[in-house]
C-alpha cells in the first residue's frame, strides 16, 4: 500500500483534509447526535436500502442491530441501491424504501430530482462533520475505490496497480471488471488516460469514452451489484478488478487471496438520505441519527476500513483499521467533485448505458 502526498484542490476536499487534520485534537466522548426536543411515536419498522455482501453483513452487526436493540424498531434490508427503482417509486407514490445509502453521484443526482425528504441538521453535531450537511444528504464516510487481483496468480510486478496500468492490457494481459456506471469509472478513465487529478474536473466526457473504447473488448462485466467486484475475481471469472477497500480488508482478513493497490484511488462521499414520502419517516430519522454516532461510525468503519465523516470516530478506530484510510493528499489518487456530478449526472448517466450496451 504505497501512499504519496500532494495538495488539496477542492473545497471539499480542502475541508475533509482540515477535518482530518483536527482529529488529534477532537474530544472522543462528546456526543454527535443533539436531542431534539420533539417527541415522535416510535415506527416499529422501516426498510433500508444498501449494498450486500460483507458490506451488509458488517453494517448489519454494527448499525442494525444495536439499533433495533436499543429503539425496538426492526430493520428490513434490500441490496443494490437503484435510482431508476427509486424514481418509479417517488413518482407513483409507492414508496416502499425509508432510507437510501447513495454514493455521492447517485446522492446528489437524488437532490437533483427532489427525493429526499429535508433534513433538519440541527439534529447533528456539524462541526464534529468533515463535510457539512447538504442536498438534504447525511454524510457517512468516505469510501476507497481502486484495483484488486489475487496475489497468488499475479504477484508483485504481474498485476496492475494503478489506472494507467489496469488500461494497458498488453502489458498486463487478463481479463476486468468495471462499475456499470459513469461515477468513477469515467474518473479512472481519464486518470489512466494521463489527466492528472488536480485537472480532473469538469471532467472530459469525450475523452473518458476514448479511454474506455481501449479497454471495452478486455471487461468482462460491466457490474451493478457491488459484491461482484469482488466475487468475479475470487471465482476466477475475472482477472483484475475495480473494487473497493471495504470489500478487500474482510476478504483478507477470512483468508482469501486478495490484495489492494492504494497506489491511485478514486475516493468518494456515501450519503445516508431518507426517501421523500418514506413511510416510515420517523424511524428512518432515528435511524440516520444512530448511524451517525461517533462509535457507531468507528464500529462499522473498523469492519470494513473507509474514512467516518466524524471526526471524534476515527480517534476510536485501531492503528490497523487506519491503516486501510487512503492518504487523500496523494498526487495519484482524487477526490470525487459531487457538484460536477449533481449537474452532470442525469445526461452522461444515459448516455454512458447507450454506450456499454453497444
Amino acid at each position: 500500500m504505497s501512499k504519496s502526498n500532494h495538495p488539496a484542490q477542492s473545497p471539499e476536499r480542502r475541508q475533509f483534509l482540515t477535518g482530518v487534520a483536527g482529529i488529534a485534537v477532537a474530544a472522543a466522548t462528546s456526543p454527535l447526535l443533539l436531542h431534539s426536543k420533539r417527541a415522535f411515536a416510535a415506527d416499529q419498522q422501516m426498510t433500508l436500502v444498501t449494498w450486500g455482501g460483507a458490506y451488509r453483513q458488517a453494517l448489519e452487526e454494527s448499525v442494525v442491530k444495536p439499533f433495533s436493540k436499543e429503539t425496538g424498531i426492526q430493520v428490513t434490508i434490500v441490496d443494490t441501491p437503484d435510482m431508476a427503482k427509486l424514481r418509479a417509486q417517488v413518482q407513483t407514490n409507492n414508496v416502499q424504501w425509508d432510507v437510501f445509502d447513495a454514493p455521492g453521484a447517485l446522492g446528489v443526482a437524488g437532490a437533483n430530482a427532489g427525493l429526499w425528504e429535508p433534513l433538519d441538521p440541527a439534529m447533528f453535531d456539524r462541526g464534529d462533520l468533515i463535510i457539512d450537511i447538504k442536498n438534504n444528504l447525511l454524510p457517512w464516510y468516505v469510501f476507497v475505490g481502486g484495483v484488486a487481483w489475487d496475489p497468488k496468480k499475479y504477484p508483485a510486478g504481474k498485476h496492475p496497480k494503478n489506472f494507467a496500468e489496469y488500461f494497458d492490457t498488453k502489458a498486463f494481459p487478463g481479463r476486468r471488471t468495471f462499475r456499470n456506471r459513469p461515477s468513477e469509472t469515467f474518473e479512472a478513465a481519464l486518470l489512466a488516460d494521463g489527466v492528472s487529478p488536480k485537472h480532473l474536473y469538469p471532467l472530459d466526457i469525450d475523452r473518458a469514452f476514448r479511454s474506455l473504447e481501449r479497454i471495452k473488448p478486455d471487461v468482462v462485466k460491466w457490474i451493478d451489484q457491488t459484491p461482484q467486484t469482488l466475487t468475479l475475481l475470487q471465482t476466477g471469472e475475472a482477472d483484475f478488478t475495480y473494487t473497493y477497500a471495504s470489500r478487500v480488508r474482510p476478504a483478507k482478513a477470512g483468508g482469501q487471496s486478495v490484495d489492494f493497490s492504494f497506489d491511485q484511488t478514486v475516493n468518494g462521499f456515501e450519503y445516508l438520505a431518507i426517501v421523500k414520502n418514506a413511510p416510515n419517516k420517523i424511524a428512518a430519522t432515528k435511524f440516520l441519527a444512530f448511524a451517525a454516532r461517533p462509535d457507531r461510525q468507528a464500529a462499522f468503519m473498523e469492519l470494513i476500513g473507509n474514512t467516518p465523516s466524524s471526526k471524534k470516530a476515527l480517534t476510536l478506530m485501531s492503528a490497523d483499521s487506519r491503516k486501510w484510510i487512503p492518504d487523500l493528499q496523494s498526487a495519484n489518487s482524487v477526490l470525487m467533485d459531487d457538484g460536477w456530478w449533481a449537474k452532470n449526472f442525469d445526461d452522461v448517466t444515459r448516455r454512458f448505458k447507450e454506450w456499454a450496451m453497444s
